[in-house]
């Protein structure tokens, strides 16, 4: 973004004088229209310049249980962290944030001094530690070389005009930001919908399986009692139908599926809120787990052990997937 003397009166007259632009400020967007379900991975880039410097923002974000801004700013360009700040909270609720700026002079009026201090401790410190020192890696050291305005080549309303419109540049780069992980959200939120539907489905095989339950108990019950007694006669009827009846409420697993069905919808209803749900989310696949654990743990029957353990490996894939959600 190449902003030149026309661009700079113009931000100049936007904004007012300097001395107003100096007052506490929020960058602020409007709201979206809807909520959209957003990851915490991405990466944007922008820049600009105003003919005397150049300037480049970099932002990138990973996975984090909460909001974590690291922000990089050059030497003397501090007055941009408590306006950068308050921007990317606006924007994220969630991840682990690095936003950089680099700044480089364009033309005449700028000069660069070593500070020669600094650099004498860290020449010492590595002779102390048996390095030989590498000026061009000292050089790099935050400090060492700094820039200094030569006097009458910026008056304060071009310097703030400066700071204002590398803001707007962090203001770009945030939203494409944003936009990146809009993006990312909605292909996890499609792979997270396919896994639902999986999880439905599974739910409905153990139902369908363990309507069986009752039935299976009792005729395994009489026939372990026939084997048992090696033809002599067992248990009267009536017995084994009261042990079957003891053995099919430890076995019941209705109120596991009922549950696991109220689970799906509210991870559907999670999916249609969109916005910050990540964390409500990753608990309700933990209230997921627990169910399918319950379910497998009851089960009497392979074929419910099976689909026990298919919940178990489809709710696996699903979190996964669901850490990583804004």
């Amino acid at each position: 973004m190449a902003l030149g003397r026309d661009a700079r009166n113009g931000l100049l007259a936007a904004h007012g004088p300097a001395k107003q632009w100096r007052e506490p400020m929020r960058w602020t967007r409007g709201p979206r229209e809807t909520m959209a379900i957003s990851s915490m991975t991405g990466f944007a880039r922008a820049g600009g310049e105003d003919g005397r410097f150049q300037w480049i923002w970099e932002a990138r974000s990973v996975n984090g249980k909460g909001q974590d801004v690291r922000l990089r700013l050059p030497s003397g360009w501090d007055r941009l962290d408590p306006i950068a700040r308050p921007m990317a909270a606006d924007r994220f609720k969630r991840g682990n944030l690095s936003i950089a700026l680099e700044v480089k002079p364009l033309a005449a009026g700028t000069r660069l001094t070593v500070n020669e201090a600094l650099l004498e401790i860290l020449v010492a410190r590595c002779e102390a530690a048996g390095e030989s020192p590498r000026i061009d890696r000292l050089l790099q050291v935050r400090g060492v070389v700094e820039s200094a305005e030569e006097e009458g080549a910026d008056d304060p309303e071009e310097a703030d005009a400066r700071l204002k419109a590398i803001a707007a540049t962090l203001a770009e780069v945030l939203d494409a930001l944003q936009r990146a992980r809009e993006e990312e959200g909605a292909r996890t939120a499609a792979v997270i919908g396919d896994q639902l539907e999986e999880i439905a489905t599974l739910t409905e095989k153990a139902a369908a399986c363990a309507d069986a339950q009752p039935a299976a108990i009792r005729d395994r019950l009489a026939r372990q009692i026939e084997e048992l007694s090696e033809g002599r006669g067992g248990l009267d009827a009536d017995r084994i139908a009261q042990e079957a009846a003891a053995l099919a409420v430890k076995a019941d697993v209705r109120e596991e599926l009922d549950r696991l069905r109220g689970h799906v919808e509210a991870a559907r209803d999670l999916l249609k809120e969109g916005g910050a749900v990540g964390r409500r989310f990753d608990f309700l696949c933990q209230e997921f787990n627990r169910e399918a654990n319950t379910l497998a743990s009851k089960s009497s029957a392979l074929a419910l052990t099976r689909i026990g353990l298919d919940l178990k490996a489809a709710i696996d894939r699903m979190r996964e997937q669901v850490q990583n959600i804004e």
